[in-house]
């Protein structure tokens, strides 16, 4: 198949190369678009043979739901069976945004969308392409992150084409995403809302809004509620070490397991923070990627996925990674340090 990359405005959207997307999706291809968080690989929701062509082409397991994304409630009203008041707060204050709902489904929603699930999963994007393409449209627009399965998610135009090409129709080009990571997911069905996936809304911003909120805790021999829950996500093709603790004894580490690495000639990539880096720089890893600030979790963020694509890219056999204070912003760049490095991680 050959793919079309359309660089688009992320600002101010060309009418002609939504049209063109729009009229693929309603179609019922393939569109990969910007959203604020991640690039998403989208299809009609509401068309479930278009909705498993999402999972061909990333490879992707048929129990990992998909989110639906809409531009307004009405849209969102059509797939909702009931609005608990803790969703009509969340809607209120943090829509659009990188805030996915799990609610009760209609039976307008397919079930390949949710995995066979009663409930599905809904966001309003703040991207103004995802907005207008979906407006466009005229209709919802299922899309995960456009990566193969299991690989660090795009942030860029760029990653979509290195792994989408000659998968897909269509690729709407904007440039970087803003957040970097993706949509916090939140079960608001009923009972007291529960975090199901960190992401771009923490944990305490919705607290100030709905009070209690809890975390839930995947299971492994279950299926997943929501996305990115179950599956080892993000994950580059190196070994990865994520060490947590102080600053001082990471560094320390790290320089022995950059001297180990070449020992046994690896190429050692270093994923750290800028007042780490300095410290880092004269043991020669072969790649050493400033994530940003510890005082800046948003710049880490927004660079994290770049990183870790930027390993492979690099061929890096062995990633050693700087973890970042928990809370906030900083929970969700955590999950995704920790589901990238599978189960090494050392606490200093």
């Amino acid at each position: 198949m050959q793919t079309k990359r359309r660089h688009i405005d992320g600002r101010h959207p060309e009418a002609e190369l939504l049209k063109e997307a729009a009229e693929l999706l309603r179609a019922g291809e393939l569109v990969a678009f910007p959203t604020e968080t991640v690039y998403g690989l989208g299809a009609n929701a509401l068309d479930a043979s278009a909705c498993v062509k999402i999972f061909e082409a990333k490879g992707r397991p048929q129990d990992n739901p998909l989110i639906v994304h809409v531009c307004n409630r009405a849209m969102a009203d059509n797939l909702v069976a009931n609005w608990t008041p803790e969703a009509e707060l969340c809607v209120q204050h943090f829509w659009p945004g990188p805030l996915t709902l799990v609610m009760p489904k209609t039976s307008k929603v397919p079930e390949v969308v949710t995995a066979g699930l009663a409930n599905v999963a809904i966001r309003m994007p703040s991207h103004p392409v995802a907005l207008r393409l979906i407006e466009e449209t005229g209709l919802p627009i299922a899309a995960p992150s456009a990566n193969l399965s299991g690989k660090p998610s795009p942030t860029s135009g760029s990653h979509v084409w290195r792994d989408m090409k000659g998968k897909i129709p269509l690729i709407l080009d904007a440039g970087s995403c803003l957040v970097g990571v993706e949509s916090t997911v939140l079960d608001v069905s009923g009972g007291i809302p529960t975090i199901l996936r960190p992401g771009g809304i923490s944990r305490e911003q919705l607290e100030a809004v709905l009070g209690e909120v809890r975390v839930d805790t995947p299971s492994e021999t279950q299926a997943p509620k929501a996305p990115g829950m179950k599956y080892r996500h993000y994950a580059p093709r190196g070994e990865m070490i994520l060490m947590i603790g102080s600053s001082k004894r990471i560094i320390q580490r790290m320089g022995h397991e950059i001297q180990k690495g070449h020992a046994r000639l690896k190429k050692v990539g270093v994923l750290c923070s800028l007042e780490s880096a300095p410290f880092l720089h004269n043991q020669l890893p072969e790649l050493l990627f400033v994530l940003g600030s510890k005082n800046r979790p948003e710049e880490v963020a927004s660079n994290l996925f770049e990183g870790l694509r930027l390993c492979d890219e690099r061929g890096i056999d062995l990633i050693l990674a700087e973890g970042v204070e928990e809370g906030g912003l900083g929970t969700a760049i955590m999950n995704r340090l920790q589901k990238a490095a599978g189960k090494r991680v050392l606490y200093m």
